[in-house]
């Protein structure tokens, strides 16, 4: 006999491994979103398990982050890592995996939060086999992603698809920003419920070390002008118009110009492949001597790296929301961004920062210089950039926000019907 609880929630992130080490292959934003999320809501008091696809023989089925959460790991497909492009095929295993542990543990989850699309399918089919509350969080819109290439993967009808039945019956979409919403509306459906609730960050990590204590942390100089840039190898992420922008530095030659470039492995192959390819760019534009490639930035870490910055630069071609914008200004640190998505709701031109086109290395460069030269006015919009963060976007805040919607879809009449929309199989 299954037992419904009420405060016992799913959040399932098939490609998302809250508990890896951020800034393996593919873990990033999601990753963290997802962790951040269930810690704050087992903060809150709700029991959490967070789902995701064992990717690796080694990795413990169970991980016990606090009594009331803990992440779980189903094996769907081999245990080791798939391209998020080629996991699709694996998720009927993991529905089934999905069930198999709720009759183990004796209960259903009355509500599941699913996150990236390949989760919002397998939210879907489980409303086939039982009656639960579902949201979801994309993360990304294929939408968007396919408009930027001419290769489009086997994959993209499936996704967009499953995209387009997710929004129309999930109780209800998290938008992490106006801008997210606006584009589901214009490119995916006019139906649905959506909700905007933004990312958080960690206000108490990030934004507690001086620059100067930081950079003596790290063996930076202190006249060092330091440029940094964090997230995963990946052509979406600019990184490529990001360093030919500092190769049209006007202080490159006159200032100690530094150029650091954190996250990212040569462990996956696509992750590795993108890495080479930026660091042959480096050694063609003579960067090599003021570029340093600092690899994976985990928790010991990263928040030095922010603090030591002078200016943190997100070049990406497109992001829903962009968890590092929030990381740099609760650091204190100016940001410059590219004008797209969510950074245009994060940012607020200048007031924290500077958005600039995106794949405009010019303009990069032009933006990246204004703050280096005006350190006074680049400390200012730092200091706006973390009261901007206190007041709006930790994860405390997002945890409360999460925690009385899903209070209000929990205790709302029951549907007459479980909607099962038609996906591919």
């Amino acid at each position: 006999m299954y037992l419904p609880e009420k405060n016992r929630i799913a959040l399932i992130s098939v490609t998302g491994d809250p508990a890896v080490e951020i800034g393996k292959e593919e873990a990033g934003g999601q990753n963290v979103y997802v962790r951040e999320v269930g810690f704050a809501l087992a903060r809150l008091g709700w029991q959490v398990d967070m789902f995701a696809r064992r990717s690796s023989p080694d990795d413990p089925a169970i991980v016990q982050h606090f009594p009331n959460c803990r992440t779980i790991r189903l094996t769907a497909g081999p245990a080791k890592f798939i391209h998020r492009d080629e996991v699709f095929v694996y998720l009927p295993e993991f529905v089934r995996k999905f069930l198999a542990f709720q009759q183990r543990e004796g209960f259903e989850y009355s509500l599941v939060h699913t996150n990236y699309w390949l989760s919002s399918w397998v939210g879907i089919k489980l409303r086939k086999h039982q009656s639960l509350i579902h949201l979801h969080t994309y993360h990304s819109l294929g939408a968007i992603k396919y408009r930027t290439t001419n290769n489009l993967p086997p994959i993209a009808s499936t996704r967009l698809a499953t995209e387009k039945a997710c929004l129309e019956t999930a109780d209800r979409i998290i938008a992490t920003s106006p801008q997210e919403a606006g584009h589901m509306r214009r490119l995916v459906s006019a139906k649905g419920a959506i909700e905007i609730v933004p990312c958080g960050t960690d206000i108490d990590r990030f934004g507690g070390v001086k620059r100067e204590e930081a950079r003596q942390q790290l063996g930076i100089a202190p006249d060092a002008k330091v440029v940094f840039y964090v997230g995963r190898f990946d052509p979406r992420k600019g990184i490529e118009t990001l360093v030919r922008a500092v190769a049209k530095s006007s202080l490159r030659g006159e200032a100690n110009l530094q150029l650091m470039i954190g996250g990212g492995s040569r462990a996956g192959q696509s992750d590795g492949i993108e890495r080479d390819r930026i660091e042959g760019i480096v050694n063609k534009l003579g960067l090599s001597d003021i570029t340093t490639f600092l690899g994976q930035l985990g928790n010991p870490n990263l928040h030095l790296y922010y603090a030591a910055a002078d200016v943190c630069v997100i070049p990406s071609h497109y992001e829903p929301f962009g968890l590092v914008t929030l990381e740099a200004m609760a650091s204190g640190i100016p940001v410059v961004a590219s004008k797209v998505g969510g950074l245009q709701f994060t940012v607020v031109p200048e007031v924290t920062g500077l958005l600039v086109p995106p794949k405009d290395e010019e303009a990069f460069a032009t933006a990246i210089d204004r703050i280096l030269a005006n350190p006074e006015w680049a400390n200012q919009l730092g200091q706006t950039g973390r009261q901007r963060v206190e007041i709006a976007f930790s994860w405390d805040s997002v945890g409360a926000t999460l925690s009385a919607l899903y209070t209000k879809l929990l205790t709302q009449p029951a549907s007459v019907s479980v909607r099962t929309p038609q996906v591919a199989a």
